[in-house]
């Protein structure tokens, strides 16, 4: 690592997100009690997708992959913000600033490429019924799970590749309680607007088309609908309505962190505990409240594990 940047900095000093003690431990409960319910919330959705048939369709393999993308999102940050509330810790190492720049790019490329893999899957299951499961069989499932891949890949490496060769000779001050590309980049020791430019165009300008392009799908779908049958537009909207609320609340806070001209520092914090904290937690419970054949395997799972306890 020490060959590819030549610069003298060693570590970076994080902003903590509260000052008092008191206000630190609230934090810290709030944080870890969030992820918690994070991490039991989308393996949930992993398990029982998993274990009951009726649920592997593609819809739901694309949904249990967003539950381990979120997971994943999540964790970049979480844990090691807890961490640093509980101990007063401010300080991250260059190397643990990197990895986690790179994988909370790899996660939200990969989360925006399945979001955009849903949005064409319900497009197919409500406008093309009758040819949905030849459509979405499950060779393509894999395909669009693999390319989400690839692409998140390409999406953090595009940009890592040119942070990690910058000098930094200070001042270490990220700015924000974790690290990220526009806020590491302005800590350099030469002119970085071009670059600036290339990671707002990389991840800005890039959620707010993709924003724009799955909201415009999803109206589309439901014109589609109202032209056909006015009587099923309801039921299309509520369908819908969980996946647009899902896509609101990964892409407008994402738009504000990367394209937003006037940052601030308190603003980029509550955008990013959206993204990392809420967004995550929120995802399971959309999902699972708002979906029948979740909400049925739900059921049917209860029913076997007190069916196994009685046997017992």
């Amino acid at each position: 690592m020490e060959q590819v940047n030549d610069s003298i900095v060693s570590e970076f000093v994080l902003l903590g997100l509260a000052q008092s003690f008191g206000t630190k431990i609230v934090f810290g409960l709030f944080f870890s009690l969030f992820y918690v319910g994070i991490l039991f919330g989308n393996l949930f959705i992993v398990f029982i997708v998993i274990v009951d048939s009726h649920l592997h369709f593609p819809m739901y393999i694309l949904l249990a992959n967003l539950s381990l993308i979120d997971l994943g999102l999540s964790s970049t940050t979480i844990p090691r913000t807890i961490s640093d509330l509980f101990t007063g810790c401010k300080v991250i190492s260059f190397h643990s600033c990197m990895i986690q720049m790179f994988f909370i790019h790899v996660m939200g490329g990969v989360e925006m490429v399945l979001l955009i893999a849903m949005a064409y899957d319900r497009y197919t299951a409500i406008c093309k019924p009758l040819h949905y499961l030849m459509i979405m069989n499950p060779k393509k499932c894999i395909i669009l799970v693999i390319g989400a891949w690839v692409i998140g890949m390409i999406h953090a490496v595009s940009q890592f590749m040119f942070v990690i060769n910058l000098p930094f000779c200070g001042p270490y001050n990220v700015g924000s309680f974790y690290c990220d590309f526009p806020r590491v980049i302005k800590l350099a020791c030469i002119d970085t607007y071009k670059l600036e430019f290339v990671v707002s165009a990389n991840s800005g300008f890039i959620s707010m088309c993709t924003f724009f392009f799955l909201i415009t799908s999803y109206i589309f779908i439901l014109v589609s609908v109202r032209q056909h049958s006015s009587t099923d537009l309801s039921k299309a909207f509520f369908t819908l309505s969980a996946h647009i609320t899902v896509v609101v609340l990964f892409f407008i806070p994402c738009m504000f962190l990367y394209v937003w001209p006037f940052p601030t520092k308190s603003l980029d914090n509550i955008f990013a505990i959206v993204d990392f904290v809420l967004t995550p937690i929120l995802n399971p419970t959309i999902y699972t409240l708002r979906n029948k054949d979740m909400r049925l395997a739900i059921r049917r799972l209860s029913r076997q594990v007190l069916s196994s306890r009685e046997f017992t």
